[in-house]
């Protein structure tokens, strides 16, 4: 039934009849919206009706508002705006620590911290502590080739920790265990 065939409501029926009228003009004013689009209701889409559909999204993606973006390009983006650049080079550099100084030295010295702007790695060894502090101007030139010019202004190096020799919930002041070595 279209709209043009449903009855005129009659004033005392017109609550019961009123949503059924509403529908139908809904589905009228929708069908002419698309017979104004060019598109018949109730048949498939020629490949002209697709032709004019490309064209006209490509004439709205002109500006290219629309078009999707690359995922690196969006995440660089929210990078720079929220300025954590730095801190995420300084993250990947932790992360692949091993790629940057080799699998011989990452065997035996680990990033630990990084802290405005200094970069602190532990050495499991006093002869890979010193090593890395004659390595650390050419450790940091590598850094900043991987990071960035001034993310990474120190080097910091820490040796291994000493052993605790206090043991228990009490200690007595004194020179301590090592009086007994001698």
């Amino acid at each position: 039934m279209s709209p043009e065939e449903l009855p005129e409501p009659t004033p005392g029926a017109q609550a019961e009849d009123a949503p059924d009228t509403a529908a139908a003009s809904a589905l009228a004013r929708a069908r002419e919206a698309a017979r104004a689009k060019g598109l018949r209701p109730g048949r498939a889409p020629t490949r002209r009706d697709r032709d004019a559909r490309r064209q006209r999204v490509t004439r709205d993606n002109r500006d290219g508002y629309r078009d999707p973006a690359l995922l690196g390009d969006q995440m660089e983006r929210l990078l720079l705006d929220r300025g954590w650049n730095v801190d995420v080079a300084v993250g990947s550099v932790m992360g692949r620590w091993a790629a940057i100084v080799g699998p011989d030295v990452a065997a035996h010295v680990t990033p630990v911290t990084f802290e405005d702007g200094v970069l602190t790695v532990r050495a499991d060894s006093t002869a890979w502590a010193t090593q890395m502090r004659l390595m650390s101007s050419s450790l940091l030139t590598r850094l900043e080739a991987e990071v960035g010019a001034g993310s990474v202004t120190e080097l910091q190096v820490l040796g291994p920790s000493a052993p605790s020799w206090s043991r228990g919930p009490r200690r007595a002041q004194g020179p301590g265990p090592r009086d007994t070595y001698g």
